[in-house]
């Protein structure tokens, strides 16, 4: 577990004489003690515990052709997890939908990835845009996550954050889906935006 840090400084935060803020032990304790929902999704971030939306089906596809092209293109050099969680400090753990991590499988047989272990985190958007690219980009960044995508389903886009700071990401760009990119963890793994959607229906 890492030295207990500060809480980052994000917008949507109440005022802290009203509001506990759970470390990422209270957060599996109370797992573990039966107060959360079995079956209900949560996620832990900047001390909150917050209900995770339910995924309709284009997210679910993209998700789905995002994940497969990574690990085509990767050929094993690095791994690729989906909607599993990972840990930024004492009080945030998030379930990213996608994120490439060194090392393999069994490297995460008895801890969840950290920032050090991780090249990229992916978030897939319907209804969460805002909150992904406003929000959540600020906790990726001061964590120091190098690379963090939002791939926007209904904008048909993605919009890539890279060289993180405390303050959030320096550079945000936002590429149709006619546009390429690729890992800044891995150059030469070139993705063509297009095929992280479902083919427009005619």
């Amino acid at each position: 577990m890492s030295t207990l840090k500060t809480l980052p400084n994000l917008s949507f935060r109440p005022e802290p004489s009203t509001v506990k803020y759970w470390t990422v032990d209270d957060y599996h304790r109370m797992a573990e003690l039966g107060f959360l929902r079995s079956g209900e999704r949560t996620e832990l971030i900047a001390g909150q515990i917050l209900l995770m939306v339910a995924k309709g089906t284009p997210h679910v596809t993209s998700l789905h052709l995002l994940g497969n092209t990574l690990e085509d293109e990767l050929k094993g050099e690095a791994l690729v997890r989906r909607q599993d969680p990972i840990v930024l400090d004492d009080f945030s753990e998030p379930e990213p939908d996608l994120v490439v991590v060194r090392g393999g499988i069994l490297d995460y047989a008895d801890r969840h990835p950290g920032p050090q272990d991780i090249y990229l985190v992916v978030e897939v958007a319907d209804s969460t845009l805002k909150y992904d690219c406003e929000t959540k980009d600020k906790v990726y960044a001061q964590a120091g996550i190098l690379e963090y995508w939002v791939l926007d389903v209904k904008g048909r886009q993605l919009h890539v954050f890279r060289d993180p700071s405390d303050d959030g990401y320096v550079s945000h760009t936002i590429l149709r889906e006619s546009a390429r990119t690729s890992l800044v963890a891995f150059p030469d793994v070139i993705l063509a935006i297009q095929t992280m959607f479902a083919p427009k229906s005619v």
